[in-house]
């Protein structure tokens, strides 16, 4: 179990993306919205805490995405940076720092961590056959080599993991190899790196791990880690044959770079660092002392470099601490479809942040309510639409603004003074008070779903106690009573105003703004007077008030507003679109027939015709019965476009016709020739006719 339970501050990682491609929602999904919302509430209930990330700029995937675009990968990397910096900000994901690992501060502290294993022998050295692309004149490592799975048999398995099943691989188990730069199979050649051996350490991770995080950790890491360790560890290159990463800092490492997922978590320390300079702390504390409690947000396909392979490389170094936690996410899909970034089936950050302006945190709501934390889930833009509508919109929104405008209309906005408060008052305010710690409990077990939904129960109590109490009629007979009622809810409204900013920062800041309460603190001692202490996390448990009678507040604005059908069916078609586009690319095409003479192919007598007449053939769903001037006469052919085309809109279609065909009975009509055809993208027949002006009626095809 944890050993740190009440820590002195918190050091909070989200994983590095990879600046080969924009952000999307599974990410999101995944890692950022979850780290964030815990990030800011930890802030909100007082504690010390750095939320640290940054770009992983190093590694096959950038090269690769540099040499498919003819471009350097610093060019990749500075354009993807900017656009995933950009779009966090923009989303209001609220790291501490956000650094990249192409920064020199980085490079000095990945290669010091490299050179001080080296120094204390941590590291073994072997020469191996690798494999190596003879026409690139490069080793093949990780993802420049495609092949069959040896576990599972997929025929896509890259060099490092097969996304089908899982599971972690050498380029060299891989069945038919294939290099993704040439295409050709590659030879093997020997080249010699430094290996990790994780062996060593596998005591280590079974009593760390296995033993003392059987009851905290979430079931998929705790099984995924178990599965690696009860399989035997074995030793793990940290170096790579590569020409673009951070060089090894040794003799002998001429030519070679840090393996990416050796100093890509080292980037966690390197961009704390980064922060403390410019902030004027000391780094050390967040990553050395006991006292600290570090927390890795990841998806389930990082769980072995973070659960096994950089709690071993920290262990070896000896001054750091370990995770206390890694509550990693399984994977969001989109649609029903899984994310795939190659196909272009995401919702991309930057995009939607420019379709749904000022929406950041419908986005956040959606993701939370559907995030996959126990098993992969799926996003929908109807249930995105519903989540909004049904209720942001009807349910959060809906009873701030009925709060907001009736404080208004009846008090010019001042928060009235109660008087009596009944049964159902003091027992809606004490349920108020357990809300912070009924939210706290599902943030601390990282159930994140569960949290967002107990936000929205308390928008559900304040609506039912309106509902319930029905101040716009008491208003007519008991003037002093409805006082009472919104006083009570306007404390509710205080109360979500607060407890929404983890999971709806623009919407808490919103919220406090018509409230007044933007910077304003709470006095226990005059509640009548201004407010001299900020509210926060804990005041709604402890205090019998949030809101003072006689405080200000504005006037209502719609926090929320309704996503229209139209909206959702444009990101419809734009999936529809990318679907259709990703069939084309990966359409099978029929292969070439037998070759033949051109006297064969000069038998064949086709004439550009038009279709005069054309109707349905009776008791047959796919025929048409069609009259088509060829030139030479007009003459019936009978076709079996009838899915694909109404009879009246096809009459006067230029066609080209096969016009020797010997003749067929179909259904008792004879078809005397053949109007050639082909399907489009969407498999629907179109005609395969003259595009040109002035082509008349019997002229030859040839």
């Amino acid at each position: 179990m944890s050993t740190t339970n009440t820590p002195k501050r918190y050091t909070i990682t989200a994983a590095l993306p990879y600046t080969n491609g924009p952000i999307h929602i599974g990410h999101l999904a995944g890692v950022y919205v979850p780290a964030d919302i815990y990030t800011r509430y930890l802030r909100l209930t007082g504690k010390d805490v750095v939320f640290v990330c940054g770009s992983d700029e190093h590694g096959v995937a950038i090269s690769m995405k540099a040499k498919k675009e003819g471009i350097s990968p610093k060019d990749v990397i500075d354009k993807y940076h900017g656009i995933i910096k950009q779009s966090f900000a923009d989303f209001g994901i609220a790291f501490d720092n956000y650094s990249r690992t192409s920064a020199p501060i980085h490079h000095e502290t990945a290669s010091n961590f490299f050179k001080k294993l080296y120094e204390q022998g941590d590291f073994i050295e072997e020469t191996t056959a690798q494999l190596y692309d003879e026409e690139a004149k490069q080793f093949l490592a990780d993802r420049f080599v495609i092949g069959t799975c040896p576990k599972c048999g997929n025929e896509e398995a890259y060099g490092d993991q097969c996304e089908n099943c899982g599971s972690s691989l050498n380029a060299t188990d891989l069945i038919n190899p294939k290099s993704t730069i040439t295409g050709t199979v590659p030879t093997t050649k020997e080249t010699t790196h430094w290996f990790l051996p994780l062996n060593r350490y596998e005591d280590f991770l079974r009593k760390w791990i296995l033993e003392g995080h059987k009851d905290d950790w979430k079931p998929n890491v705790y099984g995924q880690c178990k599965s690696w360790i009860d399989g035997g560890l074995e030793p793990r290159a940290v170096t790579r044959d590569l020409d673009w990463g951070i060089p090894v800092p040794v003799k002998g490492g001429e030519g070679k770079v840090l393996y990416v997922w050796f100093d890509a978590p080292i980037g966690y320390i390197s961009s704390t660092k980064e922060w403390a300079a410019r902030e004027g702390k000391d780094w050390e504390p967040y990553w050395k002392d006991k006292d600290t409690k570090l927390l890795h947000f990841i998806g389930k396909d990082n769980i072995v470099f973070h659960c096994i392979i950089f709690p071993a490389i920290l262990k070896a170094h000896g001054d750091y601490i370990l995770p206390d936690n890694v509550p990693a996410n399984e994977f969001l899909n989109l649609e029903g479809n899984k994310l795939s970034t190659s196909k272009n089936w995401a919702v991309w950050l930057h995009e939607y942040l420019v379709d749904f302006p000022d929406m950041q945190d419908v986005l956040r709501y959606t993701l939370t309510a559907n995030a996959p934390e126990t098993k992969d889930n799926d996003f929908t833009w109807k249930d995105f639409q519903a989540r909004n509508n049904n209720e942001l919109v009807a349910i959060f929104g809906n009873f701030i603004n009925r709060v907001v405008v009736l404080t208004n209309k009846y008090y010019n906005g001042i928060v009235p003074a109660p008087s009596e408060f009944s049964t159902v008052d003091l027992e809606t305010l004490e349920m108020l008070k357990k809300y912070p710690g009924i939210i706290s409990s599902s943030l601390e077990r990282y159930r994140f779903r569960e949290a967002g939904q107990e936000l929205m129960n308390l928008a559900r109590l304040g609506n039912k106690y309106l509902a319930d109490e029905e101040p716009w009629k008491v208003i007519k007979q008991d003037e002093e009573r409805v006082k009472t009622i919104m006083f009570v809810a306007l404390q509710i409204a205080t109360g979500l105003a607060i407890l929404s900013e983890p999971f709806l920062p623009f919407t808490s800041e919103k919220l406090k703004n018509i409230l007044n309460i933007a910077s304003a603190p709470l006095s226990d001692h005059n509640l009548e007077t201004e407010h001299s202490r900020s509210l926060g996390w804990d005041d709604i448990s402890k205090s019998d008030v949030l809101l003072p009678a006689k405080h200000q507040i504005n006037k209502a604005e719609l926090l929320f507003r309704k996503v229209e059908d139209a909206e959702i069916q444009t990101q419809l078609d734009k999936l529809e679109a990318t679907k259709k586009a990703n069939d084309l690319e990966n359409k099978v095409l029929m292969s070439q027939k037998d070759t033949i003479t051109f006297d064969d192919f000069s038998k064949l007598d086709m004439r550009v015709g038009t279709i005069v007449e054309a109707e349905k053939m009776a008791k047959a769903k796919k025929l048409l019965v069609l009259k088509v001037d060829t030139g030479l006469d007009t003459r019936t052919i009978v076709s079996g476009i009838a899915e694909s085309f109404s009879p009246e809109k096809i009459i006067g279609k230029k066609v080209t016709v096969l016009i020797n065909l010997a003749p067929r009975a179909l259904r008792g009509i004879e078809s005397e020739g053949m109007i050639l055809m082909t399907e489009n993208a969407e498999g629907k027949l179109v005609f395969v006719n003259p595009d040109e002006d002035g082509v008349t009626n019997g002229l030859t095809i040839s």
